[in-house]
């Protein structure tokens, strides 16, 4: 049974209906009205409120691109996106500190986080630039653009060996030297030096240091490659502060730029590298180093040509050097006698020499270096026995031996240890030729000795220790005894089942 038109219960026949926007605009009875509130929204309700409407809008436009239109494209209207920001940009309250303030607070951090405050904005990263006293630099545009000079202002530490080089870096061949590390390619042999190839040419050098000279006056290190007289007078003119100078493949005539450097300190002079560069170092530029830099106190020399004058002038004017050490040099027979002219020196130094002298001459035109407190030979070819006495002749006032991984060093050769009869500490660490028997006559040649250190000796056995070498080592102040590597590492797996040979995991299976 269907209803009329007329009838009271249909919708259409209300003579006061009610639209959708009426509902909207309802309000609660007057006896309800005092008791409700509108409920205040939370910050998550109106951060999903906004984001809800964004999402809308971005779907609609989003929709609207994807109609096909019969006019031309054009570039999509990105206004509507600009009135609805995605975050608030929050103030800056770094920005109410002074330069000194942050600095200040920047100080205080670990030099680690250094690169992570320099991403924060622009002005962090020049303050950060500012803390930064040390330098290695490895592209030279760096130097030739002057970004160097408004990055880190602040430098007194300089490192311009790896710019100064061109070869590729991205090649992932990294040819290592004690001196010196590149990187090479395939072009790269070692019958061809590095010098004639992959330097800068000298006028390009010489205008960097010149903006290094003008840009860092308080400069106190720089390490340089390849540079001329020129450049090194402008370092000299202006960086008055220079203490430490470290220079590789630098000529004689080089040198005589330095002569300027009154406060030089520390002096590395690397004349010759095998298979990267060659320079030569003679006694003419030793002379010229000696007298230009009379205030040295230590002073290295790799590779370097010279003789007994060059030592010799080296001796006479610098009267204030304490260390001297030597590194794979090529000197003429006859330069240990030059040592003797060092009046105030405390420690020499050989590394990686082939030979000590060729020709050490008569014992007693070498003479004595009287104030020489330590002698150091570190992988050393000591089978020369009459250059090795020379040593010990000229070093003989010497308080402390130390020979680490020299070659030949066996007991004839060590007996001329005895020589020196001042020593108070002995190390010998890799020499693996050397006995029990042989050290034992030189240590108990020793009355004033009062430390002792034996490491990595193959040779010296603990069995073979005589009752009288351990009643002197009883009586020293330090004794470090690790001669033999292979019987302490036996002798600590004793009762574990460890150490045998093939254990019982490859043992012959018998029939």
């Amino acid at each position: 049974m269907s209803q009329s038109p007329e009838s009271p219960k249909s919708p259409n026949t209300n003579p006061n209906p009610i639209s959708d926007q009426d509902y909207l605009n309802l309000e609660p009875p007057p006896s309800l009205k005092s008791k409700w509130k509108p409920k205040a929204l939370s910050l998550p309700d109106i951060w999903v409120k906004e984001q809800a409407l964004k999402h809308v809008i971005y779907n609609m436009q989003q929709q609207f691109s994807r109609t096909p239109s019969i006019s031309p494209p054009s570039e999509p209207d990105l206004t509507s996106f600009q009135s609805f920001p995605l975050d608030p940009i929050e103030p800056d309250y770094s920005s109410l500190l002074s330069d000194v303030v942050l600095l200040g607070i920047f100080s205080k951090l670990p030099v680690s986080q250094h690169v992570s405050n320099s991403l924060v904005c622009k002005r962090w990263l020049y303050l950060t630039g500012r803390l930064v006293q040390s330098l290695k630099v490895k592209d030279w545009s760096f130097i030739s653009s002057g970004r160097v000079f408004n990055r880190f202002p602040n430098l007194t530490d300089l490192d311009l060996v790896g710019s100064c080089i061109q070869m590729p870096t991205d090649s992932g061949v990294l040819v290592t030297h004690k001196t010196v590390s590149v990187y090479v390619d395939t072009t790269f042999t070692f019958a061809g030096y590095l010098g004639k190839t992959a330097l800068l040419p000298l006028n390009v050098v010489d205008t960097g240091l010149a903006m290094v000279a003008k840009k860092y006056p308080n400069l106190r290190r720089l390490v340089v490659i390849g540079a001329s007289e020129e450049g090194l007078r402008q370092i000299a003119a202006r960086c008055y502060t220079l203490q430490e100078l470290e220079l590789h493949c630098c000529g004689d005539l080089a040198l005589k730029g330095i002569s300027g450097i009154k406060n030089l300190q520390v002096m590395k002079l690397i004349g010759s590298v095998h298979g990267f560069y060659h320079s030569t170092v003679s006694d003419i530029g030793l002379t010229l180093l000696a007298q230009g830099c009379k205030r040295l106190v230590k002073l290295e020399l790799c590779g370097c040509e010279g003789s007994y004058d060059g030592v010799k002038a080296i001796g006479q004017c610098c009267q204030m050097l304490e260390e001297l050490s030597f590194y794979d040099h090529r000197m003429d027979g006859g330069w240990l006698a030059g040592l003797s002219y060092c009046s105030n020196l405390k420690t020499l130094k050989l590394k990686s020499c082939k030979s000590t002298d060729t020709s050490p001459g008569a014992e007693e035109h070498l003479g004595t270096c009287l104030t020489l407190e330590e002698l150091h030979l570190q992988q050393c070819h000591t089978r020369d026995k009459q250059s090795v006495k020379a040593l010990f002749l000229v070093c003989k006032n010497v308080r402390a031996i130390d020979f680490r991984n020299c070659w030949g060093l066996d007991d004839d050769v060590f007996s001329l240890a005895s020589i020196c009869r001042r020593v108070k500490l002995l190390s010998v660490e890799g020499c693996s030729l050397l006995t029990i028997k042989g050290l034992e006559s030189v240590l108990l040649s020793w009355k004033e000795l009062q430390q002792l250190r034996v490491m990595s000796c193959n040779n010296i056995k603990d069995t073979e220790v005589t009752p009288e070498l351990a009643t002197l080592f009883s009586m020293l102040k330090e004794l470090k005894w690790r001669p033999d590597s292979r019987s302490l590492l036996l002798s600590n797996l004793v009762g574990t089942g460890m150490g045998k040979k093939g254990g019982r995991f490859f043992q012959r299976s018998k029939d």
